[in-house]
This record gives structure tokens, C-alpha cells and sequence, in this order.
């Protein structure tokens, strides 16, 4: 139908509509469009620079240096050496596969590592470089370099691993550091992102892991430019970590070398206290482990030869083991009983050689007795009776609060791993940890060091300290943190009788220095540094009734775990004492045959320095050390500058 000129011109009037209402939508959005462009090329611009250049510029952490750890002298016992390693960025290497067979080819990988890597990758987030191999040579690194077009995701590192120059000898009181595992992140509450770092390392054992955070110091950052390969281009920028704090301990390292020769052999712990200040000289566990073995990852041969070792060899002893402290106690219980005032210091005890206490019979180590007996002669002799008796008198709850106050049955704050509180029992203790009641066979018991009383040469050491000094000596292990003097161990007044701990004092010397002393075979025949000391016995197996009858077995004659243990505490000089010490030999029978005589030579090495002069000790012995001190001599590590004076 055809359309008429009205038709046409409403026609052409909505079509104008239309085209007005798409143009301004068209206008609208092309506006829109561009307002959008402007905001994104001139508000924004900053903003998308800065993506624009993260897809080019990588952000890596810088580990910080760890912090050195000096002895005494500042000589190192904890250092940084360099360490050239491989690293690959699995997000920019590609074909993971093809790149590795490439390396193996340039530097030789042992594939164990090689597979640990490969895991690692797959755990790790795409973009985190996770280490390939270390310690590697410089010839290494330079192939690798020379090759890096081919080796997209590799690159050559240079960093710090730890190094022990003295090895064994200081393995149980610095401890080791060893690469951060999912198990150490599962432990330990801490966002610190240095840890996510592949084989970042952190303290493990000893004083290494208890001043982790002073050692490890804070990360830096390092900007760098790749290309599309991920090739590092060049570094734009780089702001270096803070270092750790560097920590000076109260160790003197050539002792304590020493103390560790000694001892070899045995399964024992030793440690020497300063009275000045309570700073520890030497803390010694023999036998002991090479910690640079653990700093890369121990092999299962070297782990499985430790653990199957009966001596123990990673157990710190010193801090850690816990015995029964045999005779070396009774100066707790005599110390008491003088203190609550029920026994005289002159009043006599009778030995017949047991005592019976409700039908139950307690035996004194001479068989035959040793006759009227009092408080200097019970110490001297080591007479057991005497103090099964006094012990009836006082109670074991003044034994337990006397023994507290000599620093047994409390944990020392120290950085150590794993220090042992060991245990000053009472009547309140039984009853809340066994629920039972306190007997009096348990006060008989406890009277001489057996029983539930345990304590570490640690304890023993700082009790012999305390008996010298009559103060609350407290052992301190660190000296300096970043220079700055941390405080001293002397500490205040015990608040016990002096002329009643001159009355132990005297008789602790006559233990060393009479005849009839229990360890005057040990003696040191150097008039102004005599010392004075208690030895002690520790039984780890019930005799029976019917073996006192047949004769009770010689240590000797037993399978060594069956075997007492051997104690000896003391202090020298005795008229000015200048330290104290323990020594603890496990399984190593009577504490006069076993424990006195190594006690005697550390002390000696402690007081002069360095060898004392074979006049220090008794002429029947001098040959027999002469032969010990070249043997020791030999022993010292390298770079230690022997063991003269410092």
C-alpha cells in the first residue's frame, strides 16, 4: 500500500528519535570510555606503573648474618663461613626436568639432595627460590654462570653457614643449627618470613636455639629486574637486614676443651662454677658429637651410630641428667640438722655398721662400722649411720627446704636445652605425685643422697658453691649480649650460721686432705690451692640380703649399667675458694676411684690457667700425669693456641 506524505513524515520523525537516543547513548559511553582512559592513564597511572613493573621486578629476602658466639677470651666458638649454593625459581624455569639434567652436567649433585629439592619445590609456593645445592666451589659457581642462558629459574648464590671451629668439645652447651622444617614451623609461634626461606637455618639445641631471636637477627630486601624468561637482569635495589647480636659466654673454651679430654671414655658430666660470679667455666657430657654434622642435615649413618651408643652421646648430662646424689648430700642433711639445732656439732653417733629402723635395716657402707662417730668424722669418713640418725631427728621437710636453698630440686635459668629441676622431695611431694604417705624409711633414704633425691651435676656444682661461699650463687652462662654486661650470679647472703658452714667447710677439706679423708689419694699437694671436697656413691641396683651374707659383688665385677655411679663435688683454694666443681661418671663405681681424681685435675687446670706444675699433685701420680697432660695437649683442637694461660 502505498504510504501518503503523512505517513512519511511521522516516519521520518520517530526515526530521528531513534537515532537521537542511540547517538546520545553512543555519546554516553564513548564519554564514559574516555573518563574512564583518563582516570586510568592520570589518576591512576602510579598504580598501574607499579603493576607494570611487578611483572619485571622481583622482590627477594635477604637472610641477615647470624651472630657470632665468643667464650670468654673471645675466641669464636660459633662462626660464619661463606657458602657459594644453587637456587631455582620453579615459576621461572620452565621445563623443571630439562633444567636439572642440565645442571648435574656442569656441577656434581648428590641425588639424594637432588630429590629433597625436587620435593621441596612441589611444597613451596611457584616463586620461592629453594636451594638446589651448597657448599659448593667457586669453579662450580663460575660454570654455572657461564651457562645461565641455558638454565632459565638458576642462579648462584653466596651466603653464611654455620661453622663449630671447635667441634665436640662445645656441642652440648652451644648446640647446633640445622635448616627450619615443617616440624620446627608447626612448634613454634613465629611469623618471622626469614623462616619460610628454604634451608634457612635456626638454633636446634642448646644455646642456639634459646637466643634464637638474638642471634637471627632481621631480614633485608633485594629488588630485581627479569626478563620474560625470569633472566635476573640486574638489581635495582637493596637494603641490607640487621645482623645478629653477637654473644659472648661465660666459657673459658680451653677448659672446657680440657675438661672433655679428661673425661673421655666416660659416660660422665663435669662442671665448674667462677665464685667471683657464678659464671660457668666449663659444662662439660662426655661422650659428645661433632655439631657441624647437624648445620647441613645429618646422615642416617652418622644418626643411627649416635643413637645406638650406650654412653649417650647426645644427652647434655651436665644439665639434663638427673642421679641420685649419694654421699655428696649429706652435707644438705648435717646442715640442717645443725640449722633446726637437734644435733651438737660434737655430739658422738654410734656405728655398729647398720642401722635398724621399724625391723627394716639400713647398712653404712664399712661393714664393721666406724664406732662413735661425729658431725667432722662422719663427713670425713662418709659415715652413713650418722646421718640415718640425725636425719630421724630433723625431718625430711627442713632436709628438702636446706637442699632448696643449696640450689638442688629447682630449675637454673639458663639457655641450655632441657635443664633439669631434678628433685629435693618432701612429704607434700609424695603425697601429691605417688599419693601416699611419707615413711621414715623414705627420711633414712634421703639422709645419704638415695631415694627419691635426685640432682644434676649442675645442682651439685652450684650446692658446693654456695657451702664455699655461703652466698645464693646463681650459674650464669652469658656474659655479654652485643657488649652489654649482663648480671652477675654472686648473689645475697644464704642466711645460714658461718661458723656452722666453717664446720663443713673444715670437714670437706679433711676429706681431701687427712689420711683417713675418703679422697685423699686425689689431694692437691699445692699448699695454696688445697682443695677441699665430699665424695659420693649412688647405687642404681637393690643388694639383697643374701648377697651382704655371700659378699656384695664388686662394680667391677658387674655388667656396666648394673655399676654405681661415682660423684665428687668440691671448691679450692680452701682458705680463699675460687671455684667450685662437680663430677658425675656414670656407672663408674666408688666416687673416690672414679670421680676424685678427674675432679682434682680440672680443678688444677682451672686455678693455673692452663698444665699446673706436676708438684701440684702427689708424688706417686706425677708420672702417670705427665703422660695425660702430653696425650690432652695433643688432643686440642686446631687454631685453639693450646692450653696455656689466656
Amino acid at each position: 500500500m502505498k504510504r501518503t506524505p503523512k505517513d512519511n513524515v511521522e516516519s521520518a520523525r520517530i526515526i530521528g528519535r531513534r537515532a537521537l537516543v542511540v547517538g546520545t547513548v553512543q555519546l554516553g559511553i564513548v564519554g564514559a570510555l574516555g573518563m574512564r582512559l583518563r582516570a586510568m592513564q592520570v589518576e591512576q597511572a602510579d598504580e598501574f606503573r607499579l603493576l607494570a613493573e611487578e611483572n619485571r621486578i622481583n622482590i627477594r629476602l635477604l637472610p641477615p648474618a647470624r651472630g657470632m658466639v665468643f667464650d670468654r677470651n673471645g675466641i669464636p666458638i660459633a662462626d660464619n663461613e661463606q657458602n657459594y649454593r644453587v637456587v631455582m625459581v620453579r615459576e621461572d624455569a620452565g621445563d623443571i626436568g630439562e633444567v636439572l639434567a642440565k645442571l648435574t652436567e656442569l656441577v656434581e649433585i648428590d641425588p639424594d639432595n637432588l630429590a629433597r629439592a625436587m620435593e621441596e619445590m612441589q611444597r613451596r609456593s611457584p616463586f620461592v627460590p629453594v636451594t638446589i645445592a651448597d657448599r659448593l666451589s667457586w669453579e662450580d659457581v663460575a660454570r654455572i654462570n657461564l651457562n645461565t642462558p641455558t638454565l632459565p629459574g638458576i642462579s648462584a648464590e653466596v651466603g653464611l653457614s654455620r661453622v663449630y671451629p671447635w667441634g665436640a668439645d662445645l656441642a652440648h652447651v652451644v648446640g647446633y643449627v640445622g635448616p627450619v622444617s615443617d616440624y620446627d614451623l608447626s612448634r613454634i609461634d613465629d611469623d618471622d618470613p626469614l623462616l619460610q626461606i628454604p634451608k634457612f637455618q635456626i638454633g636446634k639445641t642448646g644455646a642456639e636455639n634459646k637466643l634464637e631471636h638474638t642471634l637471627r637477627g632481621s631480614a633485608g630486601t633485594r629488588r630485581i629486574e627479569v626478563n620474560a624468561a625470569g633472566r635476573i637482569m640486574r638489581e635495582l635495589d637493596r637494603q641490607e637486614g640487621e645482623p645478629g647480636k653477637d654473644i659472648q659466654l661465660t666459657l673459658d673454651s680451653r677448659l672446657q676443651s680440657y675438661v672433655q679430654a679428661r673425661l673421655d671414655g666416660e659416660s660422665a658430666g663435669a662442671v665448674v662454677i667462677d665464685l667471683e660470679n657464678g659464671d660457668l667455666r666449663a659444662v662439660a657430657s662426655a661422650p659428645a658429637f661433632d655439631p657441624n654434622l647437624f648445620v647441613r642435615g645429618i646422615s642416617t649413618t652418622d644418626w643411627n651410630a649416635l643413637n645406638a651408643d650406650k654412653y649417650r652421646p647426645l644427652a647434655a648430662k651436665a644439665v639434663q641428667g638427673t642421679y641420685p646424689p649419694g654421699s655428696t648430700f649429706k652435707m644438705v642433711t648435717a646442715l640442717a640438722a645443725m640449722e633446726a639445732g637437734v644435733v651438737a656439732a660434737d655430739e658422738t653417733v654410734y656405728c655398729p655398721g647398720f642401722t635398724d629402723v621399724f625391723n627394716v635395716r639400713f647398712h653404712c657402707w664399712k661393714r664393721g662400722g666406724h664406732g662413735n662417730i661425729n658431725l667432722h668424722e662422719s663427713l670425713k669418713q662418709s659415715c652413713d649411720c650418722y646421718y640415718y640418725e640425725i636425719a630421724q631427728r630433723v625431718g625430711i621437710d627442713k632436709m628438702a627446704e636446706m637442699a632448696r636453698k643449696l640450689g638442688l630440686g629447682i630449675k637454673h635459668d639458663l639457655p641450655l636445652s632441657a635443664v633439669a629441676r631434678g628433685l629435693a622431695p618432701d612429704k607434700a611431694w609424695k603425697r601429691e605425685v605417688r599419693d601416699e604417705e611419707w615413711r621414715i624409711g623414705d627420711t633414712v633414704n634421703a639422709s645419704i643422697g638415695q631415694g627419691y633425691v635426685l640432682a644434676s651435676p649442675l645442682q651439685l656444682a652450684v650446692m658446693s658453691a654456695r657451702i664455699a661461699t655461703g652466698r645464693e650463687v646463681t650459674p650464669r652462662l652469658v656474659r655479654l649480649i652485643d657488649g652489654v654486661e649482663q648480671p652477675s650470679g654472686l648473689g645475697q647472703s644464704l642466711g645460714i650460721n658461718e661458723n656452722t658452714l666453717r664446720r663443713i667447710r673444715a670437714s670437706m677439706n679433711d676429706v681431701c686432705n687427712h689420711r683417713r679423708g675418703t679422697a685423699f689419694q686425689s689431694r692437691i699437694t699445692a699448699e695454696d690451692n688445697a682443695m677441699a671436697g665430699k665424695t659420693g656413691t649412688s647405687q642404681v641396683r637393690r643388694i639383697t640380703a643374701e648377697e651382704r651374707a655371700a659378699g656384695v659383688t664388686k662394680n667391677e665385677d658387674l655388667p656396666w649399667e648394673r655399676r654405681d655411679h661415682a660423684l665428687f663435688v668440691s671448691f679450692a683454694p680452701y682458705d680463699k675458694p675460687r671455684y667450685a666443681l662437680s663430677v658425675v661418671v656414670e656407672h663408674g663405681g666408688g666416687g673416690s676411684r672414679a670421680a676424685a681424681p678427674i675432679a682434682r685435675d680440672i680443678m688444677l687446670q682451672a686455678l693455673y690457667g692452663g698444665p699446673p706444675p706436676l708438684e701440684a699433685y702427689p708424688s706417686n701420680v706425677r708420672d702417670q700425669i705427665a703422660e695425660q697432660q702430653r696425650r690432652i695437649e695433643a688432643r686440642v683442637p686446631p687454631g685453639s693456641k693450646g692450653l696455656g694461660r689466656a
